[in-house]
């Protein structure tokens, strides 16, 4: 991790590796964030993670990695959770389904405090240190990055407005739901599914944005930032630990080389 805050790190040509994390557990986090990754998102839209669950993973980053970089995942795009999220020090947003610059607009309004928007104040959160920051009003937005999700055909097809939505700071392409959307559900990598993906990271581009994609697996993470993709998640929790184990076991399985050629000589 740089030092800097993921707004900051996100440019032109940048390569910022993160971890997708829906595992619910804070020592998996805190393991995660020790690695060096780039970033890390904390996935509440696909995961059990609750509200109260948040701060104890921001906690566990921030105990690994001063600076680690900790993007949330809502369950949905709300008003109402998204400051609450804030308000306990969330940092980095990513709001998923989003379909129009209207939706947009909704969602960064939820971020910022009025005349701005429409975040409601609370005086004494864990966001302002509990009051201590006193400059927090007139200075969250520095550090606080708005990731939306584009998902669907039609979003792909919104993205100039919706980047020119002020205050968005970087999109995030979801294959998944994007290739489901087309008619090959399960199947991201369908050439029809690709090019889109390459229609909707130019469309990012000439929008001045960085643009962002889940890409498991060391080879497809590559493809990826080879293509210009500034952040990939390059790896989840759950599927790390399940190919790892999986591995180790069919491995285990197997005869040691050594022995078979011992036998094959006897």
């Amino acid at each position: 991790m740089s030092g800097k805050t993921l707004k900051q790190s996100l440019r032109p040509d940048s390569r910022l590796s993160g971890f997708w994390l829906s595992l619910c557990s804070p020592t998996v986090t805190e393991i995660a964030a020790g690695s060096g990754i780039d970033w890390l998102l904390l996935d509440m839209e696909h995961a059990p993670n609750d509200l109260s669950q948040i701060t104890d993973h921001l906690r566990a980053a921030t105990s690994a990695a001063p600076d680690a970089q900790m993007v949330v995942r809502m369950p949905s795009s709300d008003q109402t959770m998204t400051k609450r999220l804030l308000d306990i020090g969330v940092k980095n947003l990513m709001f998923p389904m989003i379909q129009s610059a209207e939706d947009a607009r909704r969602a960064v309004a939820w971020t910022r405090y009025p005349p701005e928007g429409l975040r409601g104040i609370s005086a004494t959160i864990r966001a302002n240190n509990y009051a201590r920051q006193t400059d927090y009003l007139t200075t969250y937005t520095d550090v606080q990055c708005v990731i939306v999700q584009v998902e669907t055909p039609e979003a792909v097809d919104q993205i100039p407005a919706i980047a020119a939505v002020p205050g968005v700071d970087a999109i995030f392409i979801g294959p998944g739901d994007l290739s489901s959307a087309m008619g090959h559900t399960g199947n991201p990598m369908h050439p029809d599914v690709q090019d889109k993906i390459r229609e909707a990271v130019d469309a990012i581009h000439t929008a001045g944005l960085p643009a962002g994609i889940l890409g498991y697996g060391a080879d497809l993470a590559r493809r990826y930032f080879d293509s210009g993709i500034e952040f990939v998640a390059i790896a989840g929790d759950a599927w790390l630990l399940t190919r790892q184990m999986d591995a180790l076991v069919q491995t285990m399985a197997q005869p040691s080389p050594t022995l078979t050629q011992q036998t094959d000589k006897d």
